[in-house]
């Protein structure tokens, strides 16, 4: 087999928006990047596409909330670096039962964090957002200013222009069959492509959301619980006379709803009239033999959205609807970790983004750089991340809500 010539410092697959994110960090400090990619930049058949992702600081566990606030000012820099907007501010209002263990754990912890918050019971709710909002008697919500949605398409172009101006070799139509540790004078690794195409690197991060678990255990055999599944976001007419009521410009919040379903929305903001709802979740699938059909029943979602706007939103049926992968992991907590074994430190698996990853995209693109150029972090334990978590107990992190 003929190698290419050409020698790379670090070589990102999967140019989603965690591996774009990352190959951004890498070429901007210096290092000769290639991002691989196995279907077309910017493709509808992963995690990263579409028109928008909320992003919030309400979490119940911490490293969570660092990781957005962080990337709140990740999202601002890289925007001015590329000189148009990819990040909308708006406030976020999450609501749920009272004794809703998940939502009082978030609450907790913008104490902890001194966020800026304000708790309110189900009359100051209706009084807060002029009846656009209404929850049970036995809800509380909970409104703060850290929220917002994000353009995810138009974030992943952002990030692979930057690292293009930055140096870094963007190659798609790539699908990697083959990562081997190499030795001697060039210690590092070879990754080969369907095509036969070769190339060799320092470093390699692996960032190809649903297909993490099939090229993980390919290359290293090392079984990763990160399951993919197919789910459904849905779009919702609101009714003519309430337009303006739920736009982001008149200052209507992203959203989440705790209990069952979990659910959670953006407001008016990519197409006009019509406001964004998904339940959080989806169906086990192949990645490469997806069933591509709506899974959920719409009966509670339907009862939800009459309920929480107020008749306001026409609850009868969606007038859109979109599909999106989750990859989740049991705990619903990331992969960041070297992949270890022959690899050593020199292959760096960033997945199971279990649906809420988005908006940490430019924490988590720092994160992966790091482990990769440094095998270390800086400013995060990685403990909640690592592979192992998975050895001592198959659940992963215990939770304490």
């Amino acid at each position: 087999m003929e190698y290419s010539a050409e020698q790379f410092d670090i070589i990102v697959i999967g140019s989603g928006v965690m591996g774009s994110s990352t190959a951004y960090q890498t070429s901007k400090r210096g290092q000769k990047t290639l991002l691989l990619e196995q279907y077309d930049f910017l493709h509808h058949l992963g995690s990263s596409h579409g028109e928008s992702r909320t992003i919030r600081a309400t979490y119940p566990d911490d490293y969570y909330t660092d990781l957005v606030l962080d990337s709140y000012e990740l999202w601002e820099q890289a925007q001015s670096e590329i000189g148009y907007k990819v990040y909308y501010k708006a406030h976020q209002f999450d609501m749920g039962p009272s004794d809703s263990e998940s939502l009082n754990a978030i609450i907790a912890i913008c104490r902890k964090k001194s966020l800026p918050h304000r708790v309110l019971n189900s009359q100051q709710v209706a009084q807060q957002f002029s009846g656009r909002i209404q929850i049970p008697e036995n809800w509380v919500g909970l409104y703060l200013d850290k929220g917002g949605v994000i353009k995810p398409s138009k974030a992943v172009s952002m990030f692979q222009t930057l690292a293009l101006k930055n140096g870094a070799v963007l190659k798609d139509n790539s699908e990697v069959k083959e990562i081997k540790k190499t030795g001697g004078e060039n210690d590092g690794v070879l990754v080969v492509t369907a095509s036969g195409e070769s190339f060799r690197g320092k470093k390699c991060v692996v960032t190809v959301g649903a297909w993490t678990r099939k090229l993980v255990k390919r290359v290293s055999g090392v079984e990763l619980p990160i399951q993919p599944l197919e789910t459904t976001v849905s779009y919702w007419r609101i009714k003519e006379e309430h337009v303006s009521d739920y736009a982001i410009d008149n200052g209507f919040p992203s959203f989440a709803s705790y209990g069952d379903p979990c659910i959670y929305g953006t407001p008016s903001f990519e197409y006009p009239g019509l406001i964004k709802v998904g339940i959080h979740g989806g169906y086990p699938c192949d990645p490469d033999k997806r069933p591509w059909r709506p899974g959920f029943s719409l009966g509670a979602m339907k009862e939800w959205i009459e309920e929480r706007f107020s008749g306001r939103v026409d609850s009868s049926e969606p007038v859109m609807t979109q599909l999106c992968m989750y990859s989740m992991t049991p705990d619903e907590d990331f992969v960041l970790d070297l992949l270890g074994g022959e690899f050593g430190k020199v292959v760096v698996v960033g997945g199971g983004f279990s649906g809420h990853g988005f908006k940490m995209a430019p924490a988590v693109g720092t994160l992966l750089a790091d482990l990769a150029l440094t095998g270390e972090t800086k400013g995060l334990d990685l403990e909640y991340f690592r592979i192992g978590r998975f050895s001592d107990n198959p659940k992963g992190n215990v939770k304490h809500y």
